[in-house]
C-alpha cells in the first residue's frame, strides 16, 4: 500500500499561466507559498516554501478563471518529478504538485463592498494526456 498526497495552503505569487497540450487539453501552472513560523533560541522565525502547481483540464480552466496573484488557496494534489536533459547535456530535475483539488478560502469582495465566502471548489479525476 502506498500514498502519494500532499494538501496546501498558501497564497499565489502570480496568476495562472494556461497552455494548451497537443491533445488540446489545458494546463495550468502556478506557484504557491507557504510560510511557516518557528521559535528558535527564544526569536520567531519565518520560512516560506514555493510549490509549482500544475492543473490539467477543466480544473486548469477553473484556476485560470478564479485564481489571482496573492489570493489564498488550498490545493490538493500528489507530487511528480520529471527530469530532462537540456541541450549542453545537463540533466535537471523538477518537482511539481499535480493538482486534483482546488477550493478557494478567505472571502472577497462580492461587487457591493461586502465580503462574501468563495463557494468555488473544483476536483478532477484528469489525467495528462500528451
Amino acid at each position: 500500500m502506498s500514498l502519494n498526497k500532499i494538501l496546501i495552503i498558501g497564497h499565489l505569487e502570480k496568476d495562472p499561466e494556461i497552455r494548451y497540450l497537443p491533445s488540446g487539453k489545458p494546463t495550468a501552472n502556478f506557484s504557491v507559498a507557504a510560510n511557516h513560523k518557528y521559535k528558535t533560541e527564544g526569536e520567531v522565525k519565518e520560512e516560506t516554501e514555493w510549490f509549482n502547481i500544475v492543473a490539467y483540464g477543466r480544473l486548469a480552466e477553473i484556476c485560470s478563471e478564479f485564481l489571482k496573484k496573492g489570493r489564498p488557496v488550498f490545493i490538493e494534489g500528489r507530487l511528480k518529478t520529471r527530469n530532462w536533459v537540456d541541450s549542453n547535456g545537463n540533466k535537471h530535475y523538477r518537482t511539481e504538485v499535480i493538482a486534483e483539488g482546488m477550493r478557494l478560502i478567505g472571502s472577497r469582495p462580492n461587487g457591493s463592498g461586502e465580503s462574501t465566502a468563495d463557494p468555488i471548489v473544483a476536483e478532477t479525476d484528469d489525467e495528462p494526456a500528451f
